[in-house]
C-alpha cells in the first residue's frame, strides 16, 4: 500500500508539471525602446544574440588598449628625426603571439594551389616569398635561397621574402578560412574541401548572399515570414572581425607592454628600451634563464651568435618564433628575430601629423562596388566582394575628411607644400619616400641593438621582400577593452 501510494504521488507530480509547464514559459527579453519582445515570432521576430566578449582568434593574444609614449627614448643616432616622443592612446586590439612562420605560410600556398591552381596559376606564383633575397653579392647564401621556406627543419621559423602585399592577401586569406572554420563547428554549414576558383568561402560573400555552401543544420529563423533556415548575420556573435597587419602605434605599443605597476593605480615608474624590463640585453634575474640572451640580434661586427660552444643567442639568423622570453603581454619576438611590416605609410613627419588616439597614416577610404538598385555587386573573379575609392559628391561636406586618398594628409598634398616646390616627394629624384613606402618595425637577426627598441622607425617600398623582413597578423578587438566591467561608484543610501 505504502508503495502504491507512493506511485501514486508521484504521478501526480509528474501531471502537474506537464500542466503547468507551458504557463512556465520564460518571459522573453523586451526592448526598452519599445516594449516589444525580443527573440520572438509572435512579436515580429527580431533576433538579439545573447551579448558576450569577442572570441580570441587562433593564434592571437589580447592587447588592452592604454596610453602610452610613442617614439624614440635614445640618441637618435641615424639623425632621421622621425619618432618624436609624444603621447598617444591606442584601442584593445589582438596581435598573434609569435610572428607568421614558413609552416604557416606554405599552408596559404597549398590552399591558393588548390583553389586556383589551375585556373589562375599566377596567383600561387604572385604570392609566393621571394628566396632571392637571401642572395648577397660577397656571401655564400645560396643554401638558405633553396631550402629555407622549404626545409622541415625550418617550419617554425618567420616566412621571409614576403613583401606588404603578400602580407595583406595572407592577412584576408586567414580572415576567411577561420570564419569558416567557425561556421563549420557550429554546423551551419558542411565542410567543402571541393572549392575551385572563385566558388570558394569568403566571408563577406557569404554575408551578403553571394556565397551558397552547403547547408548542414542551418541557422534557426524565427522570422515569422521567412524559411526555416537562414545564414548567419555578423550580429549573431559567430564570426570574427578581419585579420590585418597591425598599425605602426599598435605594434609599438605591444611590443613596449606598458603594464601599471598597481593593481588600481595607472602608475609605470620606467620608461621601457626594449620590450622587456631593464637596460640590458641579457636575462638579469636569476633563475632558469640567467644570463640568457633576450633576443637574436647581430652583436658587433662579424658576430651573429658568439662562439662555438657557447653561442649567445644560438641562431646565425633567425630562430624559431616562440624563442626567448616573451614580453608583459605574452608576444614573442617584438625585439630581433626579422623586422615587421606594419600597415602604415611612411612620413617622416607622422609623429607630428597623426591623431593621438589611433595614430595611423595610410588610409585610402572605399565603398562596396554597387549595382543600378543599390545591392552588391557580383564578387569578382576570386570570389570577393567589389570596392572602390569614395567619390567627391558621397563625401560631401563631411567635417571629418575631405576626400578618399589621405596618404599626403599634412604630408605632401597640396596643403603642405610650398608654393615653389612642384612636389614634396619627387620619388627616386630627391627621396625614397613616396605612397608605395611603407613603414618597418623592430630589429632583426642582422641588426645591432639599438634597431632592437620599439620606438625605432625604417621604411621600405612595399613590394620588395627582405631576409631579415617578416610579418604578424592583428585584430581590432570590439566591445570592452579588456572584458572587465567598467567600474562604477554605489549608489550613497
Amino acid at each position: 500500500m505504502k508503495n502504491l501510494a507512493k506511485i501514486t504521488a508521484y504521478c501526480m507530480l509528474l501531471a502537474c508539471i506537464i500542466v503547468l509547464t507551458p504557463s512556465c514559459k520564460k518571459k522573453s527579453e523586451q526592448s526598452s525602446a519599445t516594449g516589444w519582445d525580443y527573440n520572438d515570432p509572435e512579436w515580429g521576430g527580431f533576433e538579439v544574440a545573447e551579448a558576450k566578449e569577442q572570441k580570441t582568434g587562433p593564434g592571437l593574444v589580447l592587447i588592452p588598449g592604454g596610453t602610452f609614449m610613442m617614439g624614440n627614448v635614445e640618441q637618435d643616432v641615424t639623425f632621421d628625426h622621425h619618432s618624436t616622443p609624444r603621447r598617444v592612446t591606442v584601442s584593445s586590439f589582438y596581435m598573434d603571439e609569435t610572428e607568421v612562420t614558413n609552416l604557416n605560410y606554405r599552408e596559404y600556398l597549398h590552399w591558393l594551389n588548390r583553389i586556383f591552381g589551375e585556373t589562375y596559376p599566377e596567383l600561387v606564383r604572385k604570392a609566393t616569398p621571394d628566396t632571392l633575397v637571401w642572395l648577397e653579392e660577397l656571401a655564400y647564401n645560396e643554401p638558405y635561397m633553396k631550402y629555407y621556406f622549404r626545409m622541415p627543419s625550418y617550419n617554425a621559423y618567420p616566412v621571409v621574402g614576403v613583401n606588404w602585399h603578400q602580407a595583406n592577401e595572407y592577412c584576408k586569406w586567414r580572415s576567411d578560412r577561420v570564419n569558416e572554420r567557425y561556421l563549420v563547428d557550429e554546423d551551419i554549414l558542411e565542410f567543402d574541401p571541393n572549392q575551385y576558383g572563385s566558388e570558394h568561402f569568403n566571408t563577406e560573400a557569404y554575408l551578403l548572399g553571394q556565397y551558397e555552401g552547403i547547408e548542414k543544420n542551418g541557422m534557426a529563423n524565427i522570422d515569422p515570414n521567412g524559411a526555416e533556415t537562414r545564414r548567419v548575420r555578423f550580429e549573431d556573435g559567430i564570426l570574427l572581425p578581419d585579420y590585418r597587419l597591425p598599425t605602426e602605434a599598435e605594434w609599438e605599443y605591444a611590443a613596449l607592454a606598458i603594464v601599471s605597476e598597481g593593481d588600481d593605480e595607472e602608475r609605470f615608474t620606467d620608461r621601457k628600451i626594449y620590450p622587456w624590463k631593464g637596460s640590458s640585453l641579457r636575462y638579469e634575474e636569476h633563475g632558469k634563464w640567467h644570463g640568457d640572451m633576450l633576443a637574436n640580434y647581430k652583436r658587433g661586427r662579424g658576430d651573429y651568435m658568439g662562439v662555438s660552444g657557447n653561442l649567445n643567442d644560438n641562431a646565425e639568423i633567425t630562430a624559431p618564433v616562440g624563442t626567448y622570453v616573451p614580453n608583459e603581454f605574452g608576444l614573442y619576438n617584438m625585439a630581433g628575430n626579422v623586422s615587421e611590416w606594419v600597415l602604415d605609410v611612411y612620413r617622416p613627419m607622422t609623429s607630428v601629423d597623426a591623431e593621438d588616439f589611433n595614430s595611423f597614416r595610410g588610409n585610402v577610404f572605399t565603398t562596396r562596388v554597387t549595382d543600378e538598385e543599390g545591392n552588391a555587386a557580383p564578387k569578382d573573379s576570386l570570389g570577393r566582394i567589389q570596392y572602390r575609392e569614395l567619390t567627391d559628391d558621397e563625401i560631401g561636406t563631411r567635417p571629418n575628411f575631405r576626400k578618399a586618398d589621405v596618404r599626403n594628409f599634412r604630408d605632401g598634398d597640396e596643403l603642405s607644400i610650398s608654393e615653389t616646390a612642384d612636389e614634396m616627394y619627387s620619388f627616386d629624384k630627391t627621396t625614397l619616400i613616396s605612397d608605395k613606402t611603407r613603414v618597418i618595425k623592430g630589429g632583426s637577426w642582422a641588426d645591432p641593438a639599438y634597431f632592437l627598441s620599439p620606438g625605432t622607425r625604417r621604411f621600405s617600398l612595399e613590394e620588395d621582400g627582405s631576409s631579415t623582413l617578416g610579418f604578424r597578423c592583428a585584430m581590432i578587438r570590439m566591445g570592452s577593452p579588456d572584458g572587465k566591467q567598467i567600474k562604477t561608484k554605489q549608489k550613497r543610501r
